[in-house]
């Protein structure tokens, strides 16, 4: 059995979500989602000194990301390594419109209402986004959008810990 996950962050690129997490997919629509914003100020699990991203309600706004369409037990691992059960990100059901023209379908994404105005994305952490909007067509405006945000240089932590967080984070096959 599969279901579709709404990815909006660095789960776009498929170097990420197939690579670096081991989540394989069948199919990959790009997408977009009525009455959520996305943001870039959550916190991280472990201090690092940047932010990332998480969708949050809006009833005037709309999230573009990518539908994947996973086997059931990959999207648990989603949710496990994303810290669903220790409340890093709640699991929430959207409706998503693919671009191209097609029937909406429901599907899981992630949002987290922990925010922290001060914090801003890195550099490196936006190149995976922007790099997974281009991978899957999303709009020129939309992947300019995302080249606008303010972003910082990743901290020396984030960088030293990212092995370590790669490793507990990718699914054993």
């Amino acid at each position: 059995m599969s279901v579709w996950y709404f990815a909006y962050g660095a789960h776009m690129q498929s170097a990420t979500l197939r690579g670096r997490r081991g989540v394989a997919y069948s199919r990959a629509v790009a997408a977009r989602v009525p009455g959520w914003r996305l943001v870039f100020d959550k916190p991280p699990l472990l201090a690092v000194g940047h932010g990332f991203a998480t969708i949050v309600p809006d009833p005037a706004a709309e999230v573009l990301g990518v539908l994947f369409e996973l086997a059931v037990e990959a999207l648990a691992h989603v949710e496990l390594s994303e810290g669903v059960r220790i409340g890093n990100y709640d699991a929430v059901e959207v409706e998503a419109f693919p671009l191209a023209p097609a029937a909406p379908v429901r599907a899981r994404s992630l949002s987290s209402a922990r925010r922290d105005p001060a914090l801003r994305p890195s550099r490196r952490y936006m190149a995976l986004l922007i790099e997974g909007a281009i991978e899957h067509g999303l709009p020129d405006a939309y992947v300019e959008a995302l080249r606008a945000v303010p972003a910082v240089e990743e901290s020396a932590e984030a960088a030293a810990l990212r092995p370590l967080i790669d490793a507990m984070m990718k699914r054993s096959p």
